[in-house]
């Protein structure tokens, strides 16, 4: 590789590679965590903020939300005003939301500091891999981003777990006091340990930005409000409307805008735009259904909020062993065939649970279900994130991350708001047997979702997308000296 002035990286690496990865993986560990901390807390936050199965709903949709809202803004800002300035600001948001949170006194104020979390992973979680991705050279990123899915694995993992145990030996408040010190310390570290990179140079484009922001919190907006509200009701039919308008109007103005903040053209390569519609099913199918089994362990099996988070580990502890695994395997064989195989395993996890779940169901005839739904979630995160990097170029990497996260975080969302309307339809929380009933509705829609999933990987092109032809190409005149501007 040639060499670079002092100060600088070259357009093949950014910054040290181990200290990327330590900073950014425990970064992603951190806001990762929190997707799902809060899962098996919320029957005692139900209970001690007198609200219901909705309003509990809420606690999980403001973070995830506001994250997917927002996720393609904070990359395209990051992308144009240095990444690890938005990521610190992004970390040290994120730190303050969760004191907010853990003072918290009613439902409410709850919600909003979610909000907030939700703005601050927005900015942290896609910055972790596009850092990341942009430290290691192409033959080594499929090995670096199955570390990195291992590491967002063990936060999946450890979420229930972590949750319960606090909630059990402590109150559910030092869920959020945790990240207080951890966040402060990685800021630290953030802010020495990185280098600054940007991506491609132009203007930013506020009309497209304020227009797809105001767009997807419409729609997802009336999503989760359309349940309660009712989906004919005059605040429900004008936030889904305005927000179907302004997205369209996104598209049409991002079509003939010099400096788009997503260009369109991004989706016009097939691999890029399967890799996008398999994640937004894959997290729809699988974020609603993990919501509700962690409540119906507690809900009808009894455990305690700490033996819920034991014993979904045979469903989450399967991803830190299987994301490294799909990570080094697409490096070898491409992601396609380990996507197929992914998506199949949680589809016949999701239908095995759905056949046979009751009442009187024991724990070990979950375990077949958890441990298929747990591979299956692993191997997905490797080969997706080698993907998406390969199939865009290296200066472009930072608006590709933040579309996919943006998408499959709107997946969760959506699942979340989506099944527990099926299970609202079907059931309740008043019985063990009315319970059962609204899950297994919910259930077989989310296998029917993650199933889609799996066509969807099927249509991947083969090998040749995850090596990413697009690199080999020349640079855009927007920004001569190289696709990666480092400072030092």
């Amino acid at each position: 590789m040639a060499s670079h002035p002092a100060g600088t990286a070259g357009p093949d690496t950014v910054g040290h590679p181990l200290r990327t990865m330590v900073i950014t993986s425990v970064a992603a560990f951190m806001v990762s965590l929190d997707q799902l901390v809060v899962t098996t807390a919320l029957p005692t936050i139900r209970d001690t903020l007198h609200t219901d199965i909705q309003g509990v709903g809420w606690v999980v949709n403001a973070y995830t939300l506001t994250f997917a809202v927002l996720l393609l803004t904070a990359a395209a800002i990051a992308d144009r005003f240095g990444r690890r300035r938005l990521f610190c600001t992004g970390l040290a948001l994120f730190t303050a939301a969760s004191a907010l949170a853990a003072l918290s006194g009613g439902i409410g104020t709850l919600v909003a500091a979610r909000a907030a979390q939700g703005l601050g992973a927005a900015i942290v979680l896609p910055l972790t891999l596009t850092m990341l991705s942009a430290a290691f050279p192409p033959d080594k990123r499929g090995a670096a981003l199955g570390a990195w899915g291992a590491i967002s694995g063990l936060a999946v993992a450890c979420g229930p777990v972590v949750g319960g145990f606090i909630t059990d030996s402590a109150s559910w408040q030092w869920i959020f006091w945790i990240n207080v010190p951890i966040g402060v310390v990685l800021l630290a570290f953030a802010f020495r340990g990185l280098t600054e990179s940007r991506g491609a140079s132009g203007r930013l484009d506020p009309l497209g930005t304020a227009s797809v922001s105001l767009g997807l919190l419409g729609v997802v907006f009336a999503i989760v409000r359309g349940p309660d509200e009712g989906w004919a009701s005059a605040e429900v039919l004008g936030t889904g409307l305005a927000g179907l308008a302004l997205l369209a109007g996104f598209l049409f103005w991002e079509n003939r805008t010099a400096s788009p903040m997503l260009p369109l053209r991004l989706f016009r390569d097939r691999t890029f735009s399967a890799v996008n519609a398999l994640s937004l099913l894959m997290f729809f199918g699988m974020f609603g259904s993990v919501f509700l089994v962690t409540q119906y362990l507690q809900t009808v099996q009894g455990s305690s909020p700490l033996g819920a988070g034991l014993r979904m580990l045979s469903w989450t502890g399967m991803v830190i062993f299987a994301a490294p695994l799909g990570g080094a395997l697409s490096d070898r064989i491409g992601g396609r065939p380990i996507l197929v195989a992914a998506l199949g395993l949680q589809t016949a996890g999701l239908l095995w649970l759905a056949l046979f779940v009751d009442a009187g169901t024991s724990y070990a005839g979950l375990v077949p279900a958890f441990v298929c739904n747990g591979i299956g979630m692993g191997l997905y995160f490797g080969p997706t994130g080698n993907i998406v990097m390969g199939a865009v170029p290296r200066h472009e990497e930072g608006i590709a991350s933040g579309a996919n996260n943006a998408i499959r975080e709107l997946g969760g969302v959506l699942g979340v708001a989506v099944l527990t309307s099926v299970f609202a339809a079907y059931g309740d929380v008043g019985t063990p047997h009315r319970f059962v009933s609204g899950l297994g509705a919910a259930l077989w829609l989310g296998a029917g979702v993650v199933a889609a999933g799996a066509v969807t990987a099927a249509l991947l092109p083969g090998r040749r997308a995850t090596v990413g032809p697009s690199r080999t190409g020349t640079v855009p005149a927007t920004d001569s000296a190289s696709p990666e501007r480092a400072v030092a």
